[in-house]
């Protein structure tokens, strides 16, 4: 069957869903729940994209992985879901989702992008499966994305036990409020690897995935008392697994990761060590990484705003921003001495501001954010030894890793998609090639009627490649999104949706391209 007979196929299927089913009403946000008639929610989407070079950035990145850089790509795809949601008055709820698409030119024949299941007791959620979570504390729109757990790769099947909604602290007042969540998984890209690598470069099969997070809000009732503050942290790891890091003589070195009790509870409190680091040099088990975040939110009864802060780091020294650098020397080279510290400076943030005005038709939304990311505790890595005892933990070398691939599912980066994500590279190395850069990004909404809606996203970056391949000159990129979104609501077109997008990349961290996508959407929900 050709690709027009498949797209004809869908639209046909969704009109017929359309006969059947209750329709939707509301126009919403994508990043928040359908207000439904029905239980139970399906959507059809047909989507294609036509571009000159790559697919440009703001096509293809923060859409959950399910994209492609080739000029000419598309899918067809379908969806049905329960929401949670819909038990909210109930002590227990629970809810399920299925999400296929049948793509053409990307890296998958069949994406199966969500397949979960989920059960509530009272506030806690257990899932199980692959389903596209929302950042936390950014707009998921219009925010270039979250440095740890970002919207921009596939999702990772995985059990999760989470306090998904903020649980107000008894004895609080109701203003202290607390949610979170646990979660282990495994990735699923080792066919693509092998693929991408020819495996001639470092690839890795069965690697297990952890995340976690918590975060507390200290607030009360925003109409009484319109500030609030949000902390948190959130964490992720990859381990276990099998790593092959081939040599330059033929040969292939292979390192088993550690699948014990021992390897899952060394992923949650970060210790233990990689099999690469000897006996005299212990770093944490597997890839470590994480975010300390915070929000500043102020609510007025026609806006709200809020500042928030995303702190990067790759391991404890850029953690805490502190080393400890008291060791002795000669036979006392392994023996803390003295009570000194290496202090490392405050220079890679992710910083936000973001504006809702909440009854803006022309301009709803805007989000500007600055991140820079050339630091990364400093230039130098000195280990103590007998001759040397200081100890410098620089050159972290974010989203990359020594003996994994890299904080990346299916060739995306699993944070900020403004780290080039190894799909880029044309050398067959899964690798983040642009580390270390400085960005400022603009992004602003709008609703000028019932039935449309655009946004616009402009990006201004400058990269330096990595502390261990850097680029020969500075690298400046460009990019920006135009789209705009027209949702049908009569006769049998209703709750159908048409969205086109056109961008464009400048420079020498993407290159030149430019390109048109059209999305063709139907929603609706319906009950048994």
């Amino acid at each position: 069957m050709n690709q027009k007979k498949v797209f004809l196929l869908a639209l046909i299927s969704a009109a017929t869903l359309n006969a059947t089913a209750q329709d939707n009403d509301n126009y919403d946000d994508e990043t928040t729940t359908l207000q439904k008639k029905g239980e139970f929610e399906y959507s059809a989407e047909a989507q294609g994209s036509f571009s000159h070079g790559k697919t440009p950035l703001w096509l293809n990145a923060n859409k959950y992985g399910l994209s492609s850089l080739d000029e000419n790509n598309g899918y067809i795809r379908g969806s049905l879901q329960r929401n949670i949601g819909n038990d909210m008055e109930k002590k227990w709820g629970y809810g399920f989702g299925i999400d296929a698409a049948v793509p053409f030119n990307y890296t998958s024949n069949v994406v199966l992008q969500q397949a979960y299941v989920e059960g509530r007791w009272l506030h806690g959620t257990l899932s199980i499966g692959a389903k596209e979570r929302p950042m936390n504390l950014k707009d998921n729109r219009l925010s270039s994305g979250s440095q740890t757990l970002g919207i921009n790769a596939r999702p990772v099947p995985q059990v999760r036990l989470a306090l998904e909604d903020y649980w107000k602290v008894p004895f609080t007042g109701g203003w202290v409020q607390l949610k979170g969540h646990v979660a282990y998984g495994i990735m699923t890209d080792d066919s693509w690897q092998h693929e991408f690598t020819s495996k001639r470069s470092r690839y890795a099969d069965n690697v297990l995935y952890h995340s976690k997070a918590g975060f507390i809000r200290i607030g009360s009732d925003p109409y009484m008392h319109p500030l609030s503050l949000e902390l948190g942290l959130e964490m992720a790891s990859q381990f276990g697994g099998k790593s092959y890091l081939p040599n330059g003589d033929g040969t292939v070195s292979v390192i088993n990761g550690n699948t014990s009790l021992k390897g899952y509870w060394n992923a949650f409190v970060p210790g233990g060590k990689d099999i690469t680091d000897g006996e005299n040099y212990k770093n944490a088990e597997g890839n470590q990484l994480g975010s300390w975040m915070m929000r500043l939110n102020l609510e007025k009864d026609l806006w709200k705003a809020g500042l928030y802060v995303d702190k990067f780091f790759e391991d404890h020294s850029a953690m805490f921003q502190l080393d400890y650098d008291g060791y002795g020397s000669g036979e006392e080279w392994q023996v803390k001495k003295k009570r000194r510290y290496v202090l490392y400076d405050f220079k890679d943030w992710m910083i936000g501001f973001d504006l809702n005005m909440k009854y803006g038709t022309w301009l709803r939304n805007i989000v500007v954010e600055y991140i820079y990311t050339k630091y990364q505790s400093g230039p130098i890595y000195h280990d103590h030894t007998t001759t040397i005892p200081d100890h410098i933990g620089g050159t972290d070398n974010y989203y990359n890793h020594n003996i994994y691939p890299g904080w990346q599912h299916w060739g995306q980066v699993m944070g900020n998609p403004l780290f080039r994500s190894p799909i880029y590279n044309q050398n067959g190395s899964i690798f983040v090639q642009d580390n270390r850069f400085m960005a400022f990004h603009l992004g602003f909404d709008g609703r000028p009627s019932d039935n449309t809606r655009y946004r616009v996203l402009a990006t201004y970056q400058e990269g330096l490649g990595t502390y261990g391949s850097p680029y020969n000159d500075l690298r400046h990129n460009i990019s920006f999104l135009v789209e705009g979104e027209y949702k049908f609501t009569r006769s049998l077109l209703r709750n159908w949706s048409v969205k086109g997008g056109y961008a464009m990349d400048f420079g020498g961290i993407l290159g030149n391209n430019y390109g048109f996508q059209l999305t063709i959407t139907k929603r609706g929900s319906f009950s048994l």
